[in-house]
């Protein structure tokens, strides 16, 4: 394509007229962005300011150079407040009767919209599948909080959900009016929300995220940005489009390199010459890496461990250190010809090296960053394989050279943000793909892998303006299709979520969303490290949520900063409103520290439904245990009716009370395919945890046991297919029952022993049966069982939650309703008929209430007993969960913590971090502990 095809205009004129902001008036938007500049270069004078935590590192001009206030600060946003006063005063469709249902449907959306590849990030949910859930919660003028925007998905979504053409690209069907339906039919019960663009606030620890994110949520002159661009490609190409020149077949022509391959270089400990790894390791016939290779020089069998990597030293004036990096040397030049049709390769010759030596030789007379790479999980690799302790250690000295001059062409965010596009794809981390080479698809993609910096022994160098045109396409696509974009609806701010919302913002938000880090996934600041760099502006990672050695922090210092998170997000929610939490992480104990993070910040779950993002990432890809589909979940703000003071004082009628507010908040029917599946959330096990969780956070005393509680569901609740509706919810049911094709039946996965109690509860309740009977099914249920679970045999298991009947009395209604039901003999006959006692002997079946009761006592007192030994021992190995939940719960109703703090540092972290319901009371315990002491 040739290079003026790229620069046709296609792209609306920017106004430039007077501009209003904020209540003000300026004659265009420079007057209004140099304003606020200035009023936000006092701002950072203030010591209290710059204190906040989270606050970037990075100088005031740094700071003010990135910004675009008040719209846009690259450090927390002083004028939130003043946005959402102004964006409360413009709503015109107030929704006095808000009431929605979580959004219960499993969402999948791709990764190849135009405006989502514009920039690169290390995760995003596709702003398409995050519309599908702004459209359900909200009206349009609602304001929407991200307190961990990424990349800015949720900005766009918002401003999208005022764009017919893509809500219609949705599947969705918009009347006249703006409402938007899933059917052409328009009927009221189909309809999903209205057309209409919402306001959001984003914010990030990240400058780079916030940074990237101001540029997708807004609008570009298309035509202005080629015109620069094109400018910047000449005078760059002019002055060093010579580095990336090389022969073609003898014939006088120059072809324009693309990439170079760049190897290793090993020293053999035999006869110490130099051994290039490309040269002996790779099996480039057969795109096969070797583990061991034989020396070029001595034929000595050489592996990367016994083999000295070569390295060279050096001094860098501009930091004033001595240097020591990896040697490297091209092995293989892949360009082009221009008039000539596809690609060529080479290894290189002897004005290939020459042209590299005098490179070398070079001064680099532009800036360019020279940070120190931070210690950390992920930087490791590259500072001690390959020596690269400085931003710049990262590029060759042709491409630091190139990238440097281009730096400072640019004149704008807008351009900046183009560069950050493409950057990446510029350093000695991009890995090359040999199979792809050697097999086809051509081994082409810039970029280091994905969710890592690991330095490869093959690496990439991809040309920056082969790099620069590419990106200039590709944000082309992005911001011809989306065009209409404006400031004025997204307001963006960079500091911890913990700090970024004050005390006026309570109660003023209307929807969050957020896709906030999980535990060890990916470390978000050190990945940043070349963005943040260029860009001279760096997260400040103390506040950052993470499992991080190097930082110290593990699953107890992640939970306690997400806790932080979610209560500031708790804080500014509207009560009875709505989060929706993206998760993605298959560690059990990561997964139970967002949980408890959620309820521990005063969020109550209300469901969790499959989010697919589709075209995983490598670490999706590869690992065996990874999660195909990311997980949605929906919580909910309570209302000021669930006062805790009120339901600690009206006993068991607050237990009723909170079970009302629970249920009308959760979906009524859930289909796919013509089925009804199970709400999961209705089951009465679910219901009660969801009680205890709820009061145990609150520190209310539990006024009911699980069978009075299973007995008040029966009588003030309607049953349907092992669920629980209110009265006015179960009409709704019903009818979508009576039209539906199947009723699907919820699947326990067993893993644990209170799994595998309730598994078996499924499976007696309708067929009683005996042990030999059970037995060849319970063992095919196991696979999963929990290695940190201690494993029960199956008679205890039955001994302590069943009854099996003995045959010295009538046979229980149960028994006799399954066998009068499948077996013909049994039909007719009477309880105590010697052949239906002799058919229903040794049957285990699941006790009704009144005998679960005497049953859950005994049970109990075992639980207690076992519990008990824990106290007596140093360390407990392999703990029985249920024996712990609960000792923990008992201590707990006799307020007795240290119990629960002392036996929880005995037993394994694994133990207790994976257990949603140990780590409720061991949290409530050592809150309420530290509240003690301080008072003392």
């Amino acid at each position: 394509m040739k290079q003026e095809s790229l620069l046709k205009d296609e792209s609306p004129k920017v106004a430039v007229g007077p501009v209003e902001c904020l209540g003000q008036t300026f004659t265009n938007d420079e007057a209004r962005r140099a304003h606020f500049t200035e009023l936000l270069r006092q701002k950072l004078q203030d010591p209290e300011f710059r204190a906040i935590e989270g606050f970037p590192i990075g100088t005031d001009e740094a700071i003010l150079e990135l910004s675009d206030p008040p719209y846009y600060t690259s450090c927390p946003n002083p004028w939130l407040n003043d946005f959402v006063e102004l964006w409360e005063s413009q709503k015109v469709d107030l929704d006095d009767e808000y009431h929605r249902e979580p959004f219960a449907a499993d969402v999948s959306e791709g990764k190849s919209d135009p405006i989502y590849n514009a920039h690169s990030y290390h995760t995003k949910v596709p702003h398409k599948a995050i519309m599908r859930y702004i459209l359900h919660y909200t009206n349009p003028g609602d304001i929407i909080f991200d307190g961990f925007c990424g990349s800015g998905m949720t900005g766009v979504a918002s401003q999208l959900c005022g764009d017919i053409n893509v809500i219609e690209s949705l599947g969705f069907f918009v009347d006249k009016d703006g409402g938007i339906f899933d059917s052409p039919s328009f009927n009221p019960s189909n309809k999903i929300g209205k057309l209409g663009v919402r306001k959001t606030i984003l914010n990030d620890l990240s400058p780079s995220a916030t940074f990237i994110s101001s540029n997708n949520v807004q609008s570009v002159n298309i035509n202005e940005l080629n015109s620069r661009i094109k400018s910047v490609i000449e005078l760059a190409s002019t002055k060093f489009s010579f580095m990336y020149q090389t022969n073609h077949n003898n014939s006088g022509l120059k072809g324009n390199i693309n990439y170079t391959i760049w190897s290793d270089v090993y020293c053999c400990p035999e006869c110490t010459e130099e051994v290039i790894f490309w040269s002996s390791a790779i099996d480039v016939k057969n795109a096969v890496v070797l583990d061991s290779f034989h020396c070029q020089h001595c034929d000595s069998i050489l592996t990367k461990r016994n083999a000295e990597r070569v390295w060279i030293t050096g001094y860098c004036d501009k930091n004033k250190v001595s240097t020591k990096i990896a040697k490297q040397v091209p092995v293989l030049i892949i360009y082009s010809v221009d008039g000539e049709s596809g690609r060529f390769s080479k290894i290189p010759d002897e004005d290939d090296i020459k042209l590299i030596s005098q490179i070398d030789l070079m001064d680099v007379n532009t800036w360019y960053p020279s940070m120190k790479i931070q210690d950390g999980y992920n930087t490791r690799q590259p500072v001690r394989s390959h020596g690269l302790s400085y931003v710049s250690d990262f590029y060759t000295k042709r491409n630091l050279i190139a990238l440097s001059y281009i730096y400072s062409l640019l004149s704008n965010n807008r351009e900046k943000f183009l560069f950050t596009g493409f950057v990446n794809g510029a350093t000695k981390l991009n890995q090359f793909h040999l199979k792809n080479y050697v097999f086809g698809g051509g081994g082409f993609s810039p970029g280091p892998r994905k969710g890592t910096l690991y330095a490869p022994s093959i690496s990439m160098e991809a040309s920056p303006f082969a790099l620069i045109k590419d990106r200039l396409r590709t944000q082309n696509r992005a911001y011809k299709k989306y065009s209409n974009f404006k400031k004025s609806d997204v307001v963006i701010g960079c500091s911890s979520t913990t700090e970024v919302l004050s005390e006026k913002l309570e109660n003023s938000v209307d929807y969050i969303f957020i896709d906030p880090p999980f535990g060890a996934n990916l470390n978000y600041s050190e990945l940043s490290l070349f963005w943040e760099g260029w860009l001279s502006v760096v997260t400040d990672n103390k506040p950052e949520a993470i499992e991080n050695s190097v930082q110290k922090k593990g699953g107890f210092e992640y939970r306690g900063i997400m806790t932080e998170c979610f209560k500031a997000a708790y804080k500014v929610l509207k009560p009875d409103h709505w989060m929706t939490i993206e998760f993605s992480n298959t560690k059990a104990s990561v997964w139970n520290n967002i949980q408890s993070s959620l309820t521990d910040a005063g969020f109550i779950i209300a469901n969790v439904s499959a989010l697919d993002k589709k075209q995983g990432g490598i670490n999706s890809n590869v690992s065996k245990t990874a999660v195909r589909q990311d997980l949605a979940i929906s919580a909910y703000k309570p209302t000021h009716e669930l006062d805790r003071n009120e339901l600690n004082s009206i006993g068991v009628n607050g237990v009723w009370k909170f079970i009302d507010n629970y249920l009308a908040h959760l979906t009524v029917v859930r289909m796919a395919e013509n089925k009804i599946l199970p709400v999961r959330e209705r089951d009465p096990r679910i219901l009660f945890d969801k009680v205890i969780t709820y009061f145990v956070r609150n520190n209310i005393s539990i006024p009911i046991s699980s069978n009075e509680f299973l007995k008040g569901l029966e009588s003030k609740y309607i049953y349907r297919d092992g669920m629980y509706f209110l009265p006015e919810q179960v009409t709704e049911y019903d009818k979508q029952r009576a039209m539906s094709a199947q009723i699907q039946q919820l699947s326990i996965f067993v893993d644990d022993e209170a799994s595998a109690i309730e598994w078996m509860r499924q499976e007696l309740k309708t067929k009683p049966r005996t042990y030999s009977e059970i037995h060849p099914l319970f063992l095919n249920e196991l696979s999963g069982w929990k290695k940190s679970e201690l494993s029960l045999e199956l008679s205890t298991l039955l001994e302590q939650n069943f009854i099996k009947y003995a045959g010295e009395d009538d046979v229980p209604s149960q028994i006799h309703t399954y066998l009068s039901t499948n077996f013909k003999d049994m039909r007719g006959l009477d309880k105590d008929d010697v052949r239906l006692v002799a058919k229903a002997k040794d049957r285990w079946y699941v006790p009704d209430p009144n005998k679960a009761e005497d049953l859950d006592k005994v049970r109990l007192r075992a639980l207690l007993r076992e519990f008990e030994t824990y106290k007596t021992q140093k360390k407990v190995k392999l703990p029985r969960a249920e024996a712990l939940r609960a000792g923990f719960k008992t201590a707990w109703e006799i307020q007795d913590f240290q119990t629960i703090l002392d036996i929880a540092e005995k037993i394994p972290t694994d133990v207790l971090q994976e257990d949603e319901k140990l780590l409720m009371f061991y949290d409530n315990a050592l809150t309420l502990t530290s509240t003690e002491e301080d008072e003392w």
